[in-house]
């Protein structure tokens, strides 16, 4: 079971900081949300970034994740999206469990109880919140091809959660994550 880290936004809405370097307990944000998807039971952790690459590179510490950097990661998620399932394409991972960077409230409790609804190759699950589908999200490796081809702007695969939601399984996860996003300079008050 992969876990795929999309930590590559410039952060427009908070004046152009890059989420990926918000401080989070005294650290990067990217570390807690890597270290989330490790601990929930992903292996490996493949990073996606992109706005001030180097520097998240300089002040995080992430040797013990994958990385690729996604030149377009302006055009927004899908492109990040695409990015890091073409970088799991051969880590013989039969699944992928997709996490933003910007949702501190959900750790490695939601991410193991998304892992634990993985039945095959075709599985498609999702960590629901009051019975509305959130991240993560669970791939399974037979429908990577399908969501990179429909993955594009800031969308990522939610047209293709749209069409295929007989198949996605709701894991209901509020009791023990919260969903929010850091999208805004009020929002910045969440981080500890």
């Amino acid at each position: 079971m992969a876990g795929l880290l999309l930590a590559a936004g410039g952060g427009r809405r908070l004046g152009g900081r890059p989420k990926a370097l918000l401080d989070h307990r005294g650290r990067p944000l990217v570390e807690h949300a890597a270290r989330a998807l490790r601990d929930g039971g992903c292996h490996p952790v493949h990073i996606v970034l992109g706005a001030a690459a180097d520097s998240v590179r300089e002040r995080a510490d992430l040797s013990a994740y994958g990385i690729s950097e996604n030149p377009d990661w302006a055009q927004g998620m899908g492109s990040s999206l695409r990015v890091g399932l073409a970088a799991l394409a051969d880590s013989g991972a039969d699944a992928v469990v997709v996490s933003l960077v910007d949702q501190p409230g959900i750790g490695a409790a939601a991410v193991a109880r998304v892992v634990a609804a993985y039945e095959g190759g075709a599985s498609l699950a999702s960590a629901a919140y009051d019975g509305r589908r959130g991240h993560p999200v669970l791939f399974g490796a037979g429908r990577w091809a399908d969501i990179a081809a429909t993955a594009e702007g800031d969308r990522g695969a939610r047209a293709y959660l749209r069409r295929h939601t007989d198949d996605l399984t709701l894991v209901e996860c509020s009791d023990i994550a919260e969903p929010y996003d850091i999208d805004t300079p009020e929002d910045l008050r969440r981080l500890e």
